[in-house]
């Protein structure tokens, strides 16, 4: 389907990311890393660029033990700190590293401006109305609970992956047809391109900071809207028919 024809077909399931959608998330990880970078240089003489790329593999790699998130973010300052001192780092460095990671499970969840209000635009539009989003279960959850949006959403999905397969799977799960269904998020690589690939309506809501696995240089071919901020979202949805989203019955239980 053409995104001219995509653009003919008002979705039956509207779906948010969350980090960086709907709450900021990826401020604090720049914040931690440039502590690290400041500890770790405490201990070695490598240029800056080279920490940063050192901790940047070591999260791709241990991204299939770990999975996304926090906890696999300090985890792997804790690894690169120790490999590239050579096993040099004191304890207490090392216990700073972790209550780096304290403090961001422990930090407030700051909503997106609009947020709230696009939701609340979305559900008196009669959307069916889910939040997908990615990385450890009970942070994410925590997050959730905390960003006071829970009860607003038909369904929430917590995903270890968000790639084209998960979503193929998870629209199968609900009986939710790909051109029935549109993804709003940050980030091209989970939110936009595998929904884009499977025929669903995609909108890019850029943020601005991307963290570099995040980052696709060039997704040439694929067809997506971009948006220059989540306030446009219900005006998009509701050019595509004049109405907004089709009323779709009583609505699901809450939760996945």
């Amino acid at each position: 389907m053409s995104m001219a024809d995509r653009l003919q077909v008002r979705p039956r399931v509207v779906a948010l990311d969350g980090d960086d959608t709907l709450w900021h998330n990826e401020t604090m990880f720049v914040t931690s890393h440039e502590r690290f970078r400041a500890l770790l240089l405490r201990h070695v003489d490598l240029p800056a660029e080279r920490i940063d790329a050192w901790l940047l593999a070591t999260e791709r790699r241990n991204l299939k033990t770990y999975g996304y998130g926090i906890k696999g973010f300090v985890l792997s300052m804790v690894e690169t700190a120790i490999e590239a001192t050579e096993g040099r780092i004191p304890a207490g460095d090392i216990a700073e590293l972790l209550r780096f990671g304290r403090a961001m499970l422990d930090h407030p969840v700051e909503l997106i401006d609009g947020a709230a209000e696009v939701i609340g635009e979305l559900r008196q539009a009669g959307c069916e109305l889910w939040l997908v989003t990615k990385g450890d279960l009970f942070d994410q959850e925590s997050k959730i609970a905390r960003s006071g949006l829970a009860e607003q959403f038909d369904r929430i999905e917590i995903l270890s992956e968000k790639d084209s397969h998960a979503y193929r799977r998870l629209l199968i799960r609900h009986g939710v047809a790909p051109e029935e269904f549109a993804m709003a998020g940050n980030s091209l690589r989970s939110d936009v391109l595998p929904v884009a690939e499977l025929g669903g309506l995609a909108c890019h809501i850029p943020y601005h900071l991307t963290w570099a696995h995040e980052q696709v240089a060039d997704p040439q071919g694929a067809r997506f809207l971009t948006l220059g901020s989540l306030r446009e979202l219900p005006d998009v949805l509701r050019r595509l028919s004049g109405a907004g989203c089709p009323g779709s019955g009583p609505p699901p239980s809450r939760r996945s």
